[in-house]
């Protein structure tokens, strides 16, 4: 007689009482028998979230320190009146102190120079003069504190300034020299200021006019309203001229995070590429999990687990893996951050964040932001493996008939998701940022990956009456062809890392022969001497540090030297929320010899300036060829008046401005060095329009017996002799130049080969994985071949030979998206991104040797993964069916 508990049950619910701890068995055993694949699939999504948590953390501490740090120079001021170019006239300030809407205005002079110890070392310096009665208001980080051994009045002493933390780290208490051209000039630290960042002097601004020779000039005003005061109006009211922009005084951090946000955002993305590889390994460990477990969950299905329940508990496995990978990234990435502010200082490789030391900021909002991506992303690796599991038929699995197999219109899904991923290839950057760019990258891939079932069959079906009289390869090949599914399933991770790893060749391949053939073009000469050294911002110290005309006259005589090429690097300021652009003076005489053109060289109209603009000039300006860029003309007239304060050695006399200059844009170059936009035009209408002769670099011809050491002793002694500064002159051949460009190259993308080499042993792991799992469910087929007559070293050739069949079609399907993608990043990525093309080159050598690897260690994982089952147990399971 039955119970009354079974009775009163439904059917099933027994099964149901035991149901959780059942699962949870289940999956807990799943996970322990196979740990390394199932590590392997944490690991993957470890690395994929390690990476990009911590260039979050690295970026935003650095981003966060530097905005300290404009935060204390800057002050907290209602607006900032600043110069378009180096400074503006001081008669400017009285007028906007006496404005009636006005509470309290702090004029300042900014300058860039380098200070030099007695023990000859150079260090880049900003320069901070001021007014100490007023500063206190609008910026107190920058009110001078006098030593203690110090008068009260030492501000005010000419030559003594006062440094900031980062500068009496490197700069002696006594006191060193500044540059102002090729002189030194003697100056006594007399005290220090509070303010943080980069190394800072902080002077009277009296005294730093006069020591600088700028008598008259500002380049920037401390603006303080009073209470209700229209700002939109108050700026019309003072009638700015042309050559002085009203900002927000947030716009200089502005300017920073907009000149490195492409870089930070590239930088993130590609530490997504192993999350995203890790998401293909997770699909492949689960989808080979499910097809090992299909009878376990038939079974469960009999018993009364629903098809939605068998969804979940896959769901759940990967949701695990997940949390564990995610959690052990957000650790990893922490550690990672902190070690790579304390060596690199947060610049990364990029260079924006130079003189920043930040300290790691740890962000409870961004770990869980990325451990949440990385979950994700595991979820969506588990999403089609738990799919196939809801679906099994349970009675027909029992029977070892297993699931039907798909329509075959797979292929169409897959042509629209490529097409999609072309058409938005197409589409503009979204805020400066290439966001269609890399969606069409992912639609690319997935589009890809979804086709390699049609592509097995495409291509094996034409190789099969090729091998059909040779017994292992039609093995090898049948089995690919006949369960085409499980080999897409094993090969997807591959084909997603070898295709980014494709990728990334390509393109820093491309991006290295683009810089080398522009270096090229802009390195024409035998010898470089600058008076700035190299690591330093010529543009951002050329007013104070450079050649007097007299200087290169002299470098014109010395013996050895045919002919004397120099260049003006300034920077303006074109739009308050940008960087500024730098303005390059130079000998112009055939653009398509002497500049990297983008196409040809447009004729001037008479009465116009030729000018020739990077492309960022194009994105990021519109100054387009064959047009007038207006924004110049402006920005010249201010330069005239400016210049006409220098000294007169430094002079000639500017035109009278009786109109306008029309500056028209007779061509486009390539220019990897400035991301924001460069303006080049000819020295002679520079010096004709600003009368300004000072100089940043000189390039030198040599005679034909002429030795470049012996040139460089004797304009050292040259130097020596006009102004005794002969040791302030740094030189550089063209082949030192190129090697040091293309080294520094190399090093920003040493982390693009660690990463490709990571994606693809993710990728291989994955195979690793799928032929484990295959050849353990294969024994009873590995006995049977034994009973046929074939030897353990056939049956093992036939599974090196499926690995063989199997990479080799992924390396194909890799190989060919892998180009497509790169299309994307060389022509639309890197375009949207940092506003510069590049031509597409293509390491025929180099991708094929990665395919052939590829191929090699999936044959070799295959035949590894095959040893294990290939041995007397596979005979041996032959009769569990007898």
């Amino acid at each position: 007689m039955a119970s009354p508990t079974r009775t009163t049950l439904p059917p099933g619910a027994a099964a149901f009482t035991l149901l959780p701890r059942l699962l949870r068995q289940l999956s807990w055993r799943e996970l322990r028998h196979h740990p390394w694949r199932n590590l392997a699939a944490m690991a993957a999504v470890m690395l994929g979230v390690a990476l990009a948590f911590s260039v979050q953390l690295i970026n935003a501490s650095a981003l966060s320190e530097f905005s300290q740090a404009v935060r204390s120079v800057n002050g907290q001021p209602d607006l900032e009146l600043r110069a378009v170019q180096g400074s503006f006239d001081e008669a400017i300030f009285e007028r906007v102190a006496n404005h009636p809407q006005v509470a309290a205005a702090s004029p300042m002079l900014e300058l860039a120079s380098y200070a030099v110890t007695p023990a000859g070392q150079r260090l880049a310096l900003r320069i901070v003069g001021l007014d100490a009665l007023v500063v206190a208001q609008l910026a107190p980080a920058l009110m001078p504190v006098p030593a203690a051994d110090a008068d009260r009045f030492a501000l005010f002493t000419p030559g003594a300034v006062f440094l900031n933390p980062a500068a009496r780290q490197k700069l002696p208490d006594t006191g060193f020299q500044l540059q102002s051209g090729l002189q030194l000039l003697n100056v006594n630290v007399a005290g220090s200021v509070s303010a943080g960042g980069a190394p800072l002097a902080v002077m009277d601004i009296g005294a730093a006019q006069e020591l600088f020779g700028k008598r008259g000039q500002l380049s920037r005003i401390d603006v303080r309203l009073k209470a209700g005061t229209d700002q939109a109006a108050f700026i019309r009211s003072l009638e700015l001229p042309s050559g002085v922009t009203a900002a927000e005084p947030g716009d200089a951090a502005q300017r920073v995070s907009n000149l490195s946000r492409a870089y930070r955002v590239n930088l993130t993305v590609l530490a997504l590429v192993a999350l995203f590889t890790g998401a293909f390994l997770v699909f492949s460990v689960l989808s080979l999990s499910v097809a090992k477990r299909a009878q376990q969950f038939a079974l469960l299905g009999v018993l009364g687990l629903t098809g939605r329940e068998r969804l979940l508990l896959v769901l759940a496995e990967s949701g695990l893996l997940g949390l564990v990978g995610s959690a052990a990234g957000i650790a990893l990435g922490t550690g990672l951050a902190a070690l790579a502010l304390r060596l690199l200082g947060g610049d990364l490789g990029g260079g924006y964040f130079a003189g920043v030391a930040p300290s790691l900021q740890w962000s409870g909002w961004a770990a869980a932001i990325y451990g949440a991506l990385g979950v994700a992303a595991s979820l969506v690796g588990g999403w089609w493996p738990a799919r196939a599991a809801q679906k099994l038929p349970p009675a027909q699995t029992l029977k070892g008939l297993g699931a039907t197999s798909s329509n075959g219109h797979g292929h169409w899904l897959s042509i629209i998701l490529i097409a999609a991923g072309a058409l938005l290839a197409a589409a503009p950057p979204v805020f400066g940022i290439p966001l269609a760019a890399y969606a069409s990258v992912a639609l690319l891939l997935i589009g890809g990956i979804t086709a390699l079932p049609w592509l097995i069959a495409l291509l094996y079906d034409r190789l099969g009456p090729l091998v059909a009289h040779r017994l292992l390869p039609l093995l090898a090949v049948e089995r690919a062809r006949r369960v085409r599914e499980s080999a897409a399933v094993a090969v997807s991770g591959v084909v997603a890392s070898l295709s980014l790893a494709v990728a990334l060749t390509v393109m820093v391949a491309s991006f290295r022969d683009s810089v080398t053939h522009w270096l090229d073009v802009v390195l024409p000469a035998d010898l470089y001497m600058r008076t700035a050294p190299p690591s330093g911002s010529s543009s951002v110290a050329g007013d104070t540090v450079y050649f007097t005309p007299e200087f290169v006259n002299a470098m014109a005589r010395v013996k050895g030297v045919s002919h004397v090429s120099a260049l003006r690097n300034t920077t303006l300021l074109l739009d308050p929320g940008q960087p500024a652009v730098a303005l390059i003076a130079r000998e112009i005489t055939d653009p398509a010899s002497t500049l990297p053109l983008v196409g040809s060289a447009l004729p001037v109209p008479p009465g116009h300036v030729a000018i020739y603009v990077s492309e960022a000039m194009v994105d990021l300006y519109g100054a387009r060829p064959g047009t007038v860029f207006r924004r110049l003309s402006q920005s010249f007239s201010a330069l005239a008046s400016v210049e006409r304060a220098q000294p007169a050695t430094t002079l000639i006399a500017p035109p009278a401005a009786s109109s306008p200059t029309i500056f028209y844009v007779a061509g486009v170059w390539r220019d990897y060095a400035r991301q924001f936009g460069a303006i080049a035009m000819d020295q002679r209408d520079f010096e004709r329009l600003t009368g300004d002769r000072r100089v940043n670099d000189l390039a030198l011809w040599l005679d034909a017996n002429a030795s470049s050491s012996e040139v460089e002793q004797a304009v050292r002694l040259e130097a020596d002799r006009l102004s005794g500064a002969g040791a302030l002159i740094e030189f550089a051949s063209t082949r030192q130049i190129r090697a040091t460009s293309l080294k520094i190259f190399d090093r920003s993308f040493a982390v693009t080969y660690w990463l490709q080499g990571v994606a693809i042993a993710i990728g291989l792991f994955g195979v690793a994985a799928s032929f484990s799992a295959q050849v353990l469910a294969r024994r009873k087929e590995f006995g049977l071949l034994a009973h046929l007559g074939l030897t353990r070293r056939q049956i093992l050739a036939v599974v090196a030979g499926e690995g063989a069949a199997w990479t080799l079609i992924g390396s194909v399907a890799g190989l060919a998206l892998g180009l497509l993608v790169a299309v994307v990043l060389v022509h639309v990525v890197n375009p949207q991104s940092f506003h510069w093309t590049m031509d597409l080159v293509l390491p025929w050598l180099r991708l094929l040797g990665l395919c052939a690897a590829v191929v090699a260690a999936g044959t070799v994982t295959a035949w590894l993964a095959g040893r294990a089952a290939a041995g007397k147990d596979a005979v041996l399971a032959v009769k569990e069916d007898w």
